[in-house]
């Protein structure tokens, strides 16, 4: 009798789980990912199940984890910050002073840059699963400021792309997959606060570069300009170097790819929906300065500024999305994002005016934040094995930069290289058109993922 009592008891315990296998609770702390929503909309009982990160469970705040979160901001600040910055060297170089090239041809210098820092990521993700965070902190940190210092003596085009473009994309992509592959092993249940709080040190570069670059520039001369840029960066590197530490890491080394990716529908659509995103992205980071020089909106003065007044704003919106997206999910935050900031760059078609100019800076500043903050809580979430985010993020990445080449070049060789008859219009449609096209898309996985559903965290 007992032991039909126990079968009995069994059965019970088997079928609750059972069904809270299948109950999406988006008020709950642990909530379904959204790999394990796919998973259970195609009945793939077979799916394997999720697989904690190793070593003892994140302490999800304390001093050791914060100092994690300070650390990643200034590899923020050094990496996206750096790439941030690139408006203002694409209107400098405009101006013919250092070289003589076509618009299509600068942007290529920014594009290598950011290329680099997302393709490097498929190696350093790893070779960080591996332990090795000290050696990537290290080269990535030495070939940063190495690239300043030899952007400083640059007196050619082709010199500006290996030292600009080669030598400081590599360094920052040593460090920024790193940096964010370190956080999900401090944090669980503030995840999205600690990336925000992170991924808000490149809007704060964003600001402080532009803005140290062009006084100088007025004061002195580009070379030192450019290395003062150089020795900032040593200074705040510091801080990645001396507090940075690797929580845990796999007990096995795995291979520089993640096969099992590429049929992982939610995680391949909302990598290559997010791409599409990063075109529209670019084309208004690198050209919203230059237009407003272009068009005659502004003097010089006041278009280097409008690089550091876009990234002010993309500080809040690095920070407020991701610590919203705690509550309400990412993939709910970054698709309206994306139509917004469509809509932004279309109105950029009818402002020619200074004021204008400025207001569609700031909200685009804002908006666009939720590009470069939520995608690392997404991979995170897509990722069911987490001992493979530092690999699955570097992937993702990789894929990402693909639209960092077609919206700056490509965006380039839609503008012309005619001074004074270039397609404004033209390179504005390109871009709204990739990002609401990104926001329509990743809305769509959003619904196929919760299968109609509206109030749920994803």
């Amino acid at each position: 009798m007992a032991a039909a009592m126990m079968a009995d008891d069994k059965r019970d315990a088997s079928k609750d789980l059972s069904e809270s296998d299948e109950t999406i609770r988006p008020g709950e702390g642990a909530n379904i990912s959204l790999g394990d929503q796919h998973a259970e909309a195609n009945k793939q009982t077979s799916a394997v199940q999720p697989s904690p990160a190793p070593g003892p469970p994140p302490p999800n705040g304390g001093l050791a984890a914060y100092t994690q979160v300070a650390a990643s901001f200034f590899v923020f600040f050094n990496t996206w910050g750096v790439l941030n910055t690139f408006g203002v060297f694409q209107t400098y170089y405009e101006s013919g002073a250092l070289f003589t090239q076509s618009s299509s041809n600068i942007s290529w210098i920014g594009s290598v840059q950011s290329y680099c820092l997302l393709l490097v990521g498929l190696i350093a993700g790893p070779i960080y699963d591996r332990g090795y965070l000290r050696a990537l902190l290290g080269v990535g940190s030495f070939l940063i400021v190495f690239g300043f210092m030899m952007l400083s003596l640059c007196t050619a085009y082709w010199q500006a792309v290996l030292a600009q473009g080669f030598c400081v994309g590599i360094g920052a992509g040593l460090l920024f997959v790193p940096s964010l592959a370190v956080l999900p092993s401090y944090f669980s249940t503030r995840l999205g606060l600690a990336l925000g709080l992170a991924a808000s040190g490149s809007s704060f570069g964003g600001v402080i570069y532009p803005i140290v670059f062009y006084k100088l520039l007025q004061q002195t001369s580009f070379a030192w300009a450019v290395r003062t840029l150089g020795f900032l960066a040593l200074l705040t590197l510091l801080v990645p170097l001396l507090f940075m530490r690797q929580r845990a890491k796999p007990a096995k080394p795995r291979s520089a790819l993640d096969w099992t990716a590429f049929t992982d529908f939610p995680f391949a659509a909302f990598t290559v929906f997010t791409m599409v995103g990063f075109i529209g992205l670019y084309v208004v980071v690198f050209y919203i300065s230059y237009y407003a020089l272009a068009s005659g909106a502004t003097d010089p003065e006041m278009a280097f500024y409008l690089v550091p007044i876009l990234n002010v704003a993309s500080m809040l919106g690095r920070t407020l999305p991701n610590a919203l997206s705690d509550k309400v999910g990412a993939l709910n935050i970054l698709a309206p994002g994306a139509l917004i900031c469509g809509v932004l760059t279309y109105a950029l078609i009818g402002v020619s005016s200074l004021p204008g100019i400025v207001i569609v800076t700031l909200l685009y500043g804002f908006m666009s934040g939720v590009f470069i903050a939520l995608p690392p809580v997404c991979f995170v979430a897509l990722t069911k094995d987490k001992r493979k985010v530092g690999t699955r993020m570097g992937m993702g990445f990789a894929i990402l930069g693909f639209g960092v080449l077609a919206g700056g070049p490509g965006g380039g060789a839609i503008l012309g290289r005619e001074h004074g008859n270039q397609h404004w219009t033209a390179l504005w449609v390109y871009g709204g058109t990739m990002a609401v096209g990104s926001g329509i898309l990743l809305g769509a996985l959003r619904m196929y993922l919760t299968k109609g559903k509206l109030k749920v965290k994803i």
